[in-house]
């Protein structure tokens, strides 16, 4: 054999070795493709929105509490805190510790019913779900914070950020008087950790954005200790949910009525 048809020898088993090669990279890749596909077929989209509440939330009673940071410019910071007693996503206390001169303030809600006791005044109010708590948040965003139930889910399609795959699903209520008329949401395919939210209105405008942030170890499950709203039109107007010291409790139907309103302010 001579010089040159050992080269084109060596030459010839390269590019098998290499077509074998990215036969076995396609092969994985399709094995992959389908394994996500068949575990896509596996869960609805209703599923996703439910595991990704369970992420944010424990499905039995607990205890929150919430520091809210409201930010615009040329303006100091605005800062509220509550402590929240939550049993499902029907039953939920607003609780206002600080500052000193709204402490006493609760909201209840109940069922799709949002009430507002104040000290002040002798009946509760009855509030909209999507009326300003403060800065950026509104009523809902701490009284019913869970999707599932409330909206029906789509997914639109899969997102890859940083390396990770997400659902990106669309969230359309299915009744009047929620938080939100639409919501976009992005959830992680693996582990269906919520990433951020878009929130739309009546007319299908955006609103605000939201991003969950900060996973850490929380009631026995990896949650979002900080969920950051901003302003969709003026970006300098944000609001940044801290959560800390959740606990599960187990909490009386009694404690989420109007009439019981008036001990827990005391």
């Amino acid at each position: 054999m001579t010089y040159t048809s050992k080269h084109t020898s060596a030459a010839y088993r390269r590019i098998i070795l290499a077509v074998l090669l990215l036969a076995g990279s396609l092969l994985i890749a399709i094995l992959h493709t389908l394994a996500h596909a068949a575990t896509d077929t596996a869960i609805t989209p209703d599923e996703i929105v439910e595991k990704a509440d369970r992420i944010r939330f424990p499905a039995e009673g607990f205890q929150i509490d919430v520091k809210i940071t409201s930010t615009q410019p040329n303006q100091d910071p605005k800062v509220k805190e509550y402590r929240v007693l939550s049993k499902g996503n029907e039953r939920t206390l607003l609780m206002t510790t600080a500052p000193a001169i709204d402490k006493g303030n609760i909201l209840l809600m109940r069922d799709q019913d949002l009430w507002a006791f104040l000290p002040s005044l002798s009946q509760p109010v009855r509030l909209p779900l999507a009326q300003k708590l403060t800065g950026e948040v509104a009523n809902g965003d701490l009284a019913r914070a869970n999707f599932a139930g409330d909206y029906n889910a789509t997914v639109l399609r899969i997102e890859e950020i940083d390396n990770e795959q997400y659902y990106v699903l669309d969230l359309k209520a299915a009744r009047r008087g929620v938080t939100y008329h639409r919501v976009l949401y992005w959830v992680n395919r693996e582990n269906y950790r919520p990433l951020r939210a878009e929130l739309y209105s009546l007319s299908n405008r955006l609103i605000k954005t939201c991003n969950y942030q900060d996973y850490e170890k929380i009631g026995k499950e990896i949650r979002p200790t900080r969920l950051v709203m901003t302003d969709a039109l003026k970006q300098e107007h944000r609001s940044v949910m801290d959560y800390s010291n959740m606990k599960l409790r187990k909490l009386s139907d009694k404690i989420f009525t109007k009439n019981y309103l008036k001990k827990l302010s005391k």
